[in-house]
């Protein structure tokens, strides 16, 4: 009996001390290791090293450990960790000490799976590395962070087989929504799976062409228009398109598509430098203007896919003593060079990038009637003026 009361009154710390001293005591001294790619340890050539030298990795903390250290079940202790049930304050707040100091880390995905909901919000975008979407990341995680959920990031680098594989294993921990930037060529498979799912998808970024349950973009068309529009309006005929993967980054060939348009209904003539291999980068612009220009006679008006592309095309210009906008006039998209503009202020059609995640991240948490339509969300863009584009005299 006094050994059961010296136990009962065991601290925190001798508990702990304890459980960890069963967990390696119970350790099996031969473990046995399933095949690495078909090859059994012996196969590799491994299977005489002695014990003391495998690594070792211990076992992870059950629920039944805390349950064990606290001296009560394991429900209590689960409804403890959810912050469910009525459990008295001492309880609970020796439960949650011991879960800490042994470490216990919840299986969040059991309990999605048991209970069909979950706090992840699984998002596809085509490169994290991108200024864009870390602007788009941004917003959308200001608006999960307030309401307690967590983004899970895949990239798919505008590849559709990469994005199937990435939604199917998203969908395999149960999110409680997707956000799946458009633009790329989508399988038929991840849109069967969307479906299947039941869980709520956010098309982002394509705002030309809605998709899934909810659409939050802007028009790509609309852009290449206003874009072209500027070197209209300025008196300038002969004009240029400087991009790269159009192939793969679709919202970006809507863009020319609209640039090309406005452009021919103005009379004015338009070649295109594009690349489908190179990355989308300044020093892609750099490349590519260059090559631009050594083929003869500068154009009047260059406009390019993005940002980062001009700031490189600007930087070869002006390398190559061509004057702008004097000689050639400049614009780009997105308006993420505004931030670093110093005495080169680049004109360029602006887009809210954190308010268009915020509203993506609005969307996803969501729950519409269920005989509401698809909802469309478009963003509006500006044209900011710079120093980099002239205007009729």
């Amino acid at each position: 009996m006094a050994a059961r009361m010296t136990a009962i009154r065991m601290s925190i710390i001798d508990q702990i001390a304890w459980i960890r001293r069963r967990m390696r005591s119970s350790s099996p001294k031969t473990r046995c290791v399933k095949p690495i790619n078909g090859l059994s340890l012996t196969q590799i050539g491994i299977d005489n090293i002695a014990m003391s030298q495998a690594p070792h990795f211990p076992r992870m903390i059950t629920i039944a450990d805390v349950a064990r250290a606290a001296g009560v079940s394991s429900m209590t202790v689960s409804k403890v960790l959810r912050g469910t049930g009525r459990i008295a304050a001492e309880t609970r707040a020796r439960v949650t000490q011991i879960a800490e100091e042994l470490g216990y880390v919840p299986n969040r995905l059991a309990g999605s799976l048991s209970s069909q909901t979950s706090s992840l919000i699984g998002i596809v975008i085509p490169s994290i590395g991108d200024q864009v979407y870390a602007g788009v990341l941004a917003g959308i995680n200001e608006v999960l962070n307030g309401q307690g959920y967590t983004a899970f990031i895949g990239e798919s680098f505008f590849d559709p087989e990469i994005e199937l594989r990435i939604v199917h294993m998203m969908l395999t921990m149960k999110p409680a929504a997707l956000i799946l930037t458009g633009g790329l060529a989508r399988d038929e498979r991840t849109i069967r799976l969307l479906r299947r799912s039941g869980i709520r998808a956010v098309h982002l970024w394509d705002g030309d062409h809605p998709n899934l349950d909810a659409t939050v973009g802007l028009s790509h068309r609309n852009a290449g228009q206003l874009a072209a529009q500027v070197f209209i309006a300025a008196g300038l005929t002969r004009c240029v398109y400087i991009g790269s993967q159009l192939d793969r980054d679709l919202c970006a060939a809507c863009r020319l598509e609209g640039y090309s348009g406005a452009l021919s209904e103005a009379g004015a003539t338009l070649l295109c430098m594009t690349d489908p291999d190179l990355p989308r980068t300044a020093e892609t612009g750099y490349v590519l203007t260059r090559r631009l220009l050594e083929q003869g006679a500068p154009p009047q008006a260059i406009h390019y896919l993005n940002d980062a592309m001009a700031i490189g095309g600007l930087r070869f210009m002006n390398e190559a003593s061509i004057t702008v906008p004097q000689t050639i006039s400049v614009n780009g998209f997105n308006g993420t060079a505004l931030a670093h503009s110093l005495t080169t202020r680049l004109t360029t059609i602006e887009v809210p990038l954190m308010e268009v995640g915020r509203r993506a991240a609005t969307a996803a948490l969501t729950i519409p009637p269920a005989d509401a339509e698809r909802s469309v969300d478009l963003i509006e863009i500006t044209l900011t003026m710079g120093n980099t584009t002239a205007c009729r005299p």
